[in-house]
């Protein structure tokens, strides 16, 4: 397979890289999120992924950027080829427990709640509206890569493609998805709210999580090319942009979350009628033992990876030049 599954004619002369980190209090919850070393750790992958990408190295912990397996995280691909690119990277704090460890762009928010206890983002139209102002703000750039870090979020997406109506199937990290515990989360959601929902800010409000309410404004003002990058956690963030009548962006990701037979990702992407596009990497050619677990179902996509691979192949450098860049980088820490 080619490196991008469809052509493209985009020229970027001034594009930038945004990182929205932000927490559910869902992936504290035992076997429902493959991210961290533990439920409660899965609460600083944000803070750790954006440190990794800033600065090449994580500081604040001992943690590596790898997975129990050896698997490399996305942010380590992410880095790689921003590293390759020279391209500075902003992120965007939407509501974390922890405190950035880096320079972030606060929009002074708090975590997303556990949508079965109760509402899980009460002030998702404030994000919205500041998700809108930076949009304005970013249009000074002429494409912008968006990825997100909430560890969990592939279930607050399956409770938002749901109530949208999407007959959907969310990825996971984890190379056996917890599918049931995620369809049990949004039954219990559902029984909550105990009503149909129309207002796609209020979905947001009762079942999602911040970076969607600050992805969806973003992507309402903002005037150049837009690329959504991750997999079906930003088909939620596509679902509820058409919700609000806003023009669909791109929506990129990687070949192994197209190939998750747990998830929807190809079925959802049409439902929608966004288009996207697959990066193919071949790490099950490339001679690393950490990265060819990717095609095996772990990890698949994170931290925007697949979109900031897509990012290098935009700005003219090759398959080679950007997997060389990943190799390279990861071989720092891991086999």
């Amino acid at each position: 397979m080619a490196f991008l599954s469809r052509p493209h004619t985009i020229k970027p002369k001034r594009p930038l890289f945004v990182g929205i980190l932000a927490n559910t209090m869902l992936s504290t919850v035992p076997g429902l999120s493959g991210a961290g070393p533990g439920p409660m750790g899965s609460l600083l992958v944000p803070v750790l992924d954006a440190e990794l990408i800033w600065q090449g190295k994580i500081t604040s912990s001992d943690a590596t950027p790898n997975t129990p397996t050896g698997c490399p995280t996305p942010a380590s691909i992410t880095r790689a080829v921003l590293d390759l690119t020279g391209i500075t990277p902003l992120f965007i704090n939407a509501g974390l427990v922890h405190h950035p460890t880096i320079p972030v762009l606060d929009l002074i928010g708090s975590a997303g709640g556990d949508p079965r206890e109760g509402p899980a983002v009460p002030d998702a139209r404030r994000l919205y509206d500041e998700g809108v102002r930076i949009g304005r703000l970013l249009s000074a750039y002429d494409l912008l890569v968006v990825g997100e870090c909430v560890p969990g979020g592939t279930t607050t997406a399956l409770c938002v493609l749901k109530s949208l109506g999407y007959d959907a199937k969310v990825s996971s990290a984890a190379v056996t998805s917890p599918d049931s515990m995620k369809e049990a989360v949004y039954t219990a959601v559902t029984r909550r709210i105990g009503r149909i929902l129309s207002d796609p800010l209020e979905i947001i409000s009762e079942t999602g999580d911040p970076m969607m309410a600050v992805a969806a404004g973003l992507a309402k003002e903002y005037s150049g090319t837009l690329l959504l990058a991750g997999g079906t956690q930003m088909l939620a963030v596509a679902a509820i942009i058409k919700a609000c009548g806003g023009k669909l962006p791109e929506v990129v990701t990687t070949v192994y979350v197209r190939d998750d037979k747990a998830a929807s990702c190809d079925k959802t992407a049409r439902d929608i009628g966004v288009p996207i596009t697959y990066v193919d990497p071949g790490f099950g050619e490339i001679g690393h033992s950490g990265l060819v677990r990717y095609c095996i179902g772990e990890v698949k996509e994170g931290m925007g990876c697949g979109g900031a691979m897509m990012l290098g192949a935009l700005l003219g450098y090759s398959p080679d030049e950007i997997t060389g860049s990943i190799i390279s980088f990861v071989s720092g820490y891991s086999p």
